[in-house]
């Protein structure tokens, strides 16, 4: 098979011939038919991701969506010629998705939604599980709540305020204005916070109670406004960016609580693998239930362009996830 090798941290891939894997005992081979892009993966290929434990030399692409090529001993949930998708390697160590083939860990992966191609299907494990593990993991999104998504633009944010609505909260969307038409096709309320002040915005949407769940997506001085913006004793903060130094007393002061999410610790770990196939197979519910849709950017790459689609992505080009078609 093609693949794409990361040699170096900062350096060019190199495409490469290599033996098609075979699946292992728990495992099936997926052939690839498209790769999404994250963040993370331009972090990671930087050498800027010291929490991924890449090594190198590497097979990148965290998110996949293919066809089940052959299935190893002991899987009893998929057959050769099923579509699936999945977030299944590109760290740790674990060869990712630029590549035609990959031999995945059986549990990490859920049949692909009818309704969605395998490029659009690609756009979504590593938001879909990331917003899910916040918002019904951390926090019991339910009916009734108010829900306030930070960046509910991105891609984490997007799918969190669908998740949100389909839960039957009542969710706001801090935005930017170019933004705020999105927002309320996604079902939210969107918030200005270029304009509005924490306490303007609060009084505005909960008439000054705070919001029961606020979900960071952002990091830095967003995480420190959300603790400021949620309700006293009852609320919950939930941040997938959650990193830096923060001072807890708005928080402590309000009796309420905090959850980190790290996606990435089954992978890296292998605890809890399976729950990430679960949260996909309710993603694929959703999906073909017509609750939720990734917004996929209509720009599409293929391997050889990996280097234009980083640089698309990281010079804020796209106008969703954007997504590699594995075609070499």
């Amino acid at each position: 098979m093609k693949a794409l090798i990361l040699e170096e941290f900062n350096a060019p891939y190199v495409t490469a011939e290599l033996d098609t894997p075979i699946a292992g005992p728990g495992q099936v081979v997926v052939k690839i038919e498209a790769s999404g892009i994250n963040p993370l993966d331009i972090k990671i290929k930087s050498g800027q991701a010291a929490h991924a434990r890449a090594k190198l030399p590497a097979i990148l692409g965290i998110d996949l969506a293919g066809t089940v090529a052959q299935v190893g001993e002991g899987v009893k949930n998929f057959n050769t010629g099923d579509e699936v998708y999945g977030m299944t390697g590109g760290i740790a160590g674990i060869p990712g998705s630029l590549a035609e083939y990959a031999a995945v860990d059986a549990y990490l992966i859920a049949p692909k939604p009818k309704n969605l191609s395998m490029h659009d299907t690609a756009a979504l494990p590593l938001i879909f599980i990331t917003a899910w593990e916040g918002l019904v993991d951390r926090a019991n999104v339910g009916s009734g709540k108010n829900v306030l998504i930070h960046g509910g633009a991105g891609g984490v944010g997007h799918i969190a305020i669908q998740i949100a609505k389909a839960k039957g909260a009542n969710v706001f969307s801090t935005a930017s204005p170019k933004d705020h038409e999105m927002i309320r096709n996604y079902g939210a309320q969107p918030i200005d916070h270029t304009t509005l002040t924490v306490d303007e915005y609060v009084n505005a949407c909960t008439g000054g109670e705070g919001f029961d769940i606020v979900f960071d997506t952002v990091g830095g001085a967003v995480l420190d406004a959300s603790f400021n913006a949620v309700k006293q004793y009852y609320g919950h903060v939930i941040s997938i960016l959650g990193w830096g130094t923060h001072h807890l007393a708005p928080l402590s002061f309000k009796g309420a609580t905090y959850s980190g999410v790290f996606t990435l610790y089954p992978l890296i770990s292998g605890k809890g693998r399976a729950h990430h196939g679960e949260i996909l197979q309710q993603a694929t519910a959703m999906i073909e239930a017509g609750k939720l849709a990734p917004n996929v950017d209509p720009v599409k790459f293929i391997p050889s362009q990996i280097e234009d689609a980083y640089s698309y992505l990281s010079g804020g080009l796209n106008k969703g996830k954007v997504v590699v078609d594995i075609a070499f």
